[in-house]
């Protein structure tokens, strides 16, 4: 195709759309932007699939989404959106960071069975935790009476891992961030370990953990994974321009941060209503692992579909605005 025949052509009812977008418009001039709209947008199409002219896609997309916004005011959920999010976006964003999320999940089991192995086994390791009477009243006492069942409890998590998880997304960029939040928590989760350990309570520890920590443990190194994998975008996007593949992969990442603000809910109740509670030890676990497996089953079989069918996580292209052509 001649582009440049094709712009002489076609240049005066771009000018005149991109004319009625920024002004009131009278019933006959919304009529006719209506029609060049459905006219320039097949225009847009013809050259992106012949021409791919950057410049000129820009341009006309531009346009577009001036007039779009003309025709149809600004935009509402809709239950179609809402659908969707949890049967498409959600999934495909979860799925695509299934293998950083692994990683981070060894890794952080790693740091955390060193740290408790140290303490349960050193002098130092103990002397770290605190003097004596401290440790004995943390195991006899403070461990098993943290976990107060309640709503109020259960908000108190929630609040306090959705921060955890927050920090790790909104700063995953730096690649840094997200290890350091890891390691804290890793650090402290494997020094109680080690403490019960060395007092005989190492059952109590699992006991107490292991209900609501199997899905909210998860749920953090799934944020830190997504945050890494937003880092490694940015050293190497792939065949995707920098800016495409970070602009895209930053908003799959958010797609998540709501997705673990929904998983940290669902831990947070089983840890403020279930592992304190007096049901048996082994119905807590089964709850607890019943919860983690809901996730990685909906994130195995919806990711894995909306995956195969071209999905990443990120908005649609309505939403997220129009895309230059790029090779790869």
């Amino acid at each position: 195709m001649d582009i440049d025949a094709f712009i002489a052509v076609h240049r005066d009812r771009w000018e005149r759309l991109d004319r009625l977008s920024k002004r009131r418009l009278r019933g006959q001039d919304a009529d006719e932007l209506v029609v060049l709209y459905q006219q320039v947008a097949t225009d847009l199409s013809i050259i992106r699939s012949t021409a791919a002219d950057p410049a000129l896609i820009t341009k006309l997309s531009d346009i577009l989404l001036r007039a779009r916004a003309r025709i149809a005011g600004s935009s509402e959920a809709s239950w179609r959106d809402t659908a969707r999010f949890f049967t498409a976006s959600l999934p495909a964003a979860l799925y695509r960071v299934r293998w950083w999320t692994l990683w981070v999940t060894l890794g952080s089991i790693a740091v955390g069975a060193l740290v408790a192995l140290w303490v349960a086994n050193t002098p130092e390791g103990l002397a770290y935790i605190g003097p004596p009477e401290v440790r004995e009243q943390y195991v006899n006492h403070e461990f098993a009476d943290y976990y107060a069942p309640g709503f109020g409890f259960a908000s108190t998590v929630w609040t306090n891992n959705a921060w955890i998880a927050a920090q790790c997304v909104a700063f995953g960029i730096t690649g840094l961030w997200p290890i350091w939040v890891i390691l804290q928590n890793m650090i402290n989760v494997g020094a109680v370990a080690g403490l019960m350990a060395a007092y005989g309570e190492l059952d109590t520890f699992f006991a107490l953990i292991l209900p609501h920590g199997m899905l909210e443990l998860t749920s953090i190194f799934i944020a830190a994974a997504a945050g890494l994998k937003l880092f490694w975008t940015a050293i190497d996007p792939g065949p995707r321009p920098r800016t495409v593949a970070l602009a895209e992969e930053g908003r799959a990442l958010f797609t998540i941060a709501v997705g673990l603000v929904l998983t940290l809910l669902l831990s947070g109740l089983v840890e403020g209503f279930v592992t304190g509670s007096a049901l048996p030890v082994w119905l807590k676990m089964v709850i607890g692992a019943a919860a983690l497996g809901v996730v990685i089953v909906y994130a195995g079989i919806f990711g894995r579909r909306a995956v195969q069918v071209g999905q990443m996580g990120d908005m649609d292209e309505d939403t997220a605005g129009y895309r230059l052509a790029y090779a790869g």
